[in-house]
This record gives C-alpha cells, sequence and structure tokens, in this order.
C-alpha cells in the first residue's frame, strides 16, 4: 500500500454516517474511495456541490462535473449543484461537520500552514481559510515529511491558514491529535516505532505509555 492510500484509508474511518465532508484538493480526494461499508456521508465541494463521488474510472468522466482543483468527479443521485456564494454560505455558516485538508506544515500549537507565497509558482490558499474557520472538525492529511524536511514543526514558517488549532493530523507515519497541552502521538503507522515517528518529526510530542497502531480499514 501506497504512502497516500494509507493516509485516505486511515481518515476515511474518522468519518460518521451522515456527516457533510468537504474534501480538500489532491490527496484529500482520496478518502471518498475508501469509506468503511455502510458509512454513507455526503460530499461537498467549494466550488458548488453537495453529493461528490469517488472519481470515476478512466473514460467515464464528465468534465462538466469537476472539484475545486478541476479533477472529474462523480455524483451520487440526488446530488445538489449551487453557486460559490451557497457553497461558502455553507462553509463559513458552520454547517460542515469535517472538512479533510491537505497541509505543508502544522506546528506545536495544532496551527495549519497549506499556502505559500502568492503570486510565485506554488499552491494558494483557495477556500482553506474558510474551511479551517468554519468547519466543525479540520483533519489535516499529509505526508509526514518532504524533502527530508518534518512538516510537523515547532513553528510554522509559512504563512497561517488559521489561527485555530487542527482537530487531527494524519500522515502516512503517525495519528496525532493537537491538544491545549500539546501535540499527542495517538497511534503508529503499521510497522513504524514511536522512535521512528519522534525521529522524523520537528516538533515536541507527547507520548502516551501505550501507543497502538494505526487500523486502517478493510
Amino acid at each position: 500500500m501506497d504512502e497516500k492510500t494509507l493516509i485516505a484509508k486511515r481518515v476515511a474511518l474518522e468519518l460518521r454516517a451522515g456527516n457533510l465532508v468537504n474534501l480538500g484538493i489532491g490527496l484529500p480526494t482520496m478518502v471518498a474511495a475508501h469509506l468503511p461499508a455502510g458509512v454513507n456521508v455526503f460530499f461537498q465541494s467549494e466550488n458548488g456541490i453537495v453529493g461528490m463521488a469517488p472519481v470515476p474510472e478512466a473514460g467515464a468522466e464528465n468534465w462538466d462535473l469537476s472539484d475545486a482543483g478541476g479533477s472529474p468527479i462523480g455524483a451520487v443521485p440526488g446530488a445538489a449543484a449551487f453557486d460559490s456564494a451557497m457553497s461558502f454560505g455553507l462553509i463559513r455558516g458552520g454547517h460542515l461537520d469535517v472538512t479533510v485538508l491537505g497541509g505543508l506544515q502544522v506546528d506545536e500549537e495544532g496551527r495549519l500552514a497549506n499556502w505559500m507565497v502568492p503570486g510565485k509558482m506554488v499552491p494558494g490558499m483557495g477556500g482553506a481559510m474558510d474551511l479551517v474557520s468554519g468547519a466543525k472538525r479540520v483533519i489535516v492529511a499529509m505526508q509526514h515529511s518532504a524533502k527530508g524536511e518534518s512538516k510537523i514543526v515547532k513553528r510554522c514558517a509559512l504563512p497561517l491558514t488559521s489561527v485555530r488549532r487542527v482537530d487531527l493530523i494524519v500522515t502516512d507515519l503517525a495519528v496525532i491529535e493537537p491538544t491545549e497541552a500539546g501535540l499527542v502521538l495517538k497511534e503508529t503507522a503499521p510497522g513504524v516505532s514511536v522512535a521512528d515517528v519522534l525521529a522524523a518529526t520537528g516538533a515536541a510530542l507527547i507520548v502516551p505509555e501505550t501507543v497502538p497502531d494505526m487500523p486502517i480499514g478493510a
């Protein structure tokens, strides 16, 4: 199993039947394909759809249906499409149960940075500021390190997406819960030790006496 699939499968276990869920661009969109059996949620994309389905098989794409990143999506029967004003009304009005976002950095206070400098050929903020501020629960799905550098840091060097503390971080190495006391190591990925996680993390972690293996579902 590749790292991104591992992360997506673990995040999918956090979703509950009936949740209204926003999936950010990139890795988070993979979560839709890994829901546990019997768990039906409503996926929302900020460009204006509730009822988003996993990416269709090759050749079955309808290019009139896309997510906020422009990638093709499916739609479940009864899906609703609407304009950006309605979409961001859902987000800013606190109606989203969960948002799953990628991240560039998360710091010891659980603050997310997932955009870089405007005007450069690098990721922009998109709707992330509204999503982090408006969703009831924020899950960051990202690889633990990039180019040999930890993405979980003492203090974000990149612009903060929001000052709000995110609720959960799921990486290819661990599940980490930001709390008022600090970052708590909740689980380690299969075959990964606590020592491995500590060595790959640029921030201090609170390590409980027992740290279970990460469940990843079927």
